[in-house]
């Protein structure tokens, strides 16, 4: 009976042991924190919905200028993967080795474009063309063009259509590209620089030209871990270029890099 007993409670600490990690296996990973690009609103969303819906994870978004969100990581900041809407701000990043330089992939592409904003004529982009005449004494919404990257395309891309002179009292700056966007959108400035993504998502506004791409830097998207991400981040950046998620950028607008 003593052997009988000792083996019986020997199996039921076995159990005891293995039923937690079990059910602790089948849990979802710990939610994920991901700093984007302003522009990557929408269609980030529907990523990490898909994600959620796929995994069980949780993913929180925060969106900003890709200049403000570098600098919030910079300051500490848990961030578990930035996406930045032009290499120089994750390449500052890397520069101080926080983030992890082997998980950085180049998400997306995008193009540059001119909206207008209701009821305002049609401008087509050309050298030259008569941007400050079109203006007359309302402004051209772009992104800040110190640091935001939507604002530094837009200021490549003037100054290469030999514009940007011309323009610069002219133009109001955004803290970022979908605060320009919303200046269009009000009719607070008949114009307005953002990307086409951005367009698409606002009914008030409509291109009326895209800039030629010798114009600018191309746009692209990196995406890279922090040293500080959570070790369940890796599937989601993963996830990024997955088929799905290709699918949601390429409904957006998005390009490949």
């Amino acid at each position: 009976m003593s052997i009988n007993r000792r083996a019986l409670n020997f199996s039921l600490a076995a159990l005891v042991v293995v039923f937690p990690f079990g059910s602790a296996s089948s849990q979802p990973a710990a939610p994920l924190t991901v700093f984007a690009a302003a522009s990557l609103t929408d269609s980030l969303k529907a990523v990490a919905q898909a994600y959620k819906a796929k995994t069980g994870t949780e993913v929180t978004l925060s969106f900003g200028a890709s200049s403000t969100l570098a600098r919030q990581i910079e300051q500490g900041a848990g961030a578990d993967l930035f996406v930045s809407a032009d290499s120089d701000w994750m390449d500052y990043l890397q520069k101080k080795k926080l983030i992890a330089d082997a998980s950085r992939k180049n998400l997306v592409g995008n193009r540059l474009v001119l909206v207008a904003g209701p009821g305002v004529k049609p401008l087509k982009i050309a050298p030259h063309f008569d941007l400050v005449g079109a203006l007359g004494d309302r402004r051209l919404a772009l992104a800040d063009p110190a640091s935001v990257p939507a604002g530094k395309y837009a200021k490549e891309a003037l100054t290469s259509l030999g514009l940007w002179d011309q323009v610069t009292p002219k133009v109001v700056q955004a803290e970022n590209v979908r605060v320009a966007l919303e200046y269009v959108a009000r009719g607070e400035a008949p114009y307005g620089i953002v990307y086409a993504t951005d367009a698409k998502v606002a009914s008030a506004v409509r291109i009326t030209g895209i800039f030629p791409e010798n114009s600018h830097a191309p746009i692209v998207y990196p995406a890279a871990l922090t040293k500080t991400a959570s070790p369940s981040a890796k599937a989601f950046l993963d996830f990024l270029g997955s088929a799905q998620a290709r699918g949601i950028f390429e409904n957006a607008g998005f390009t490949k890099p």
